[in-house]
């Protein structure tokens, strides 16, 4: 591949990455906005989903965001009334964030959301095992990445 080569776009990895990123966040965003929350909402609650009660800095890394990005996404979040806030007693500097009973309780408004995601990228089987491997895929990446 010569120099000129390298630099088209169809050659780049991020492209198709930065692509298929915005393609599916659009494919939750109608879903999401019958509950009330943004996609960056939604992947905070899921952290809480699965673990309650976390300091900011555990939900960051789990998201690979900065405090300074996800600090105002919780703000929001505590503003619908879905989680609170709390520093911790023992470091003020631990600032903890626990669901609420309305934010429990949409998560089993949002349980169907994954299977919808899944049925619109797939055209069969097969396209479900492809998500899979690419999912995989992509942990593989960001677990190189991010190390």
């Amino acid at each position: 591949m010569d120099k000129g080569e390298a630099l088209m776009l169809d050659r780049q990895l991020c492209f198709p990455l930065y692509a298929a990123s915005r393609l599916v966040t659009q494919l939750y965003n109608p879903l999401l906005k019958e509950l009330g929350i943004t996609y960056p909402q939604y992947l905070a609650l899921l952290v809480l989903w699965e673990k309650d009660g976390q300091p900011v800095s555990a939900i960051g890394r789990r998201l690979y965001l900065e405090s300074n990005t996800l600090t105002p996404l919780l703000k929001r979040l505590e503003e619908k009334g879905m989680v609170v806030r709390k520093r911790s007693e023992e470091d003020e500097r631990v600032v903890a964030v626990a669901l609420t009973e309305k934010g429990r309780a949409l998560k089993a408004k949002a349980v169907c959301i994954p299977e919808q995601i899944i049925g619109a990228l797939s055209a069969g089987e097969e396209a479900g095992e492809e998500a899979e491997q690419f999912r995989a895929t992509l942990y593989k990446i960001i677990q190189r990445l991010s190390t």
